[in-house]
């Protein structure tokens, strides 16, 4: 099984995102792949990873991956990767077509999936070049990571609304 979770920021989709996983996990503990590259020196941001660590306690094992995320992903386990959009802005540097591929086959895995990913694209277009390119690789993502999916929650104020 596949499933997205999409929202804005603080909609309540990484929480929602961990209720299922631990669902789908049944009696086996999932993974739970974190992929904020800590190098960015971000103090807030790692408040906010805190914050998620707190949340989820010991219900998962964590795997820090911030790139590299098909190399994590075995056959018959549950995993819950959050978030794609920290995955699109490590990958800045690859190829969108190198991402789809990726995504591709992570979809072809024989396991249980959550997928997380900021709604990044219903503002105004960004006025640089980098800030445009990343919002346009995060809907194309989007996209992909729709099609893939058995499920799809856009979430807002907590409540999930399945599209898919």
């Amino acid at each position: 099984m596949k499933i997205l979770y999409y929202g804005g920021q603080k909609s309540g989709k990484s929480l929602l995102a961990e209720q299922r996983a631990l669902v789908l996990a049944g009696e086996s503990k999932p993974y739970y792949i974190a992929t904020y590259d800590h190098s960015y020196g971000d103090s807030e941001m790692d408040r906010r990873i805190q914050r998620h660590q707190e949340q989820r306690k010991s219900s998962f094992y964590t795997i820090e991956e911030s790139r590299e995320i098909l190399s994590m992903i075995d056959d018959e386990r549950s995993y819950l990767i959050d978030c794609m959009s920290m995955w699109i802005l490590n990958s800045m540097d690859s190829d969108i077509e190198s991402l789809l591929d990726e995504i591709d086959a992570i979809g072809d895995r024989k396991a249980n999936i959550v997928f997380v990913l900021n709604d990044v694209n219903s503002g105004i277009i960004p006025i640089d070049s980098m800030s445009r390119e990343y919002v346009d690789r995060s809907g194309i993502v989007g996209q992909r990571l729709a099609q893939i999916c058995d499920e799809v929650y856009e979430v807002k104020l907590g409540l999930e609304v399945r599209l898919k």
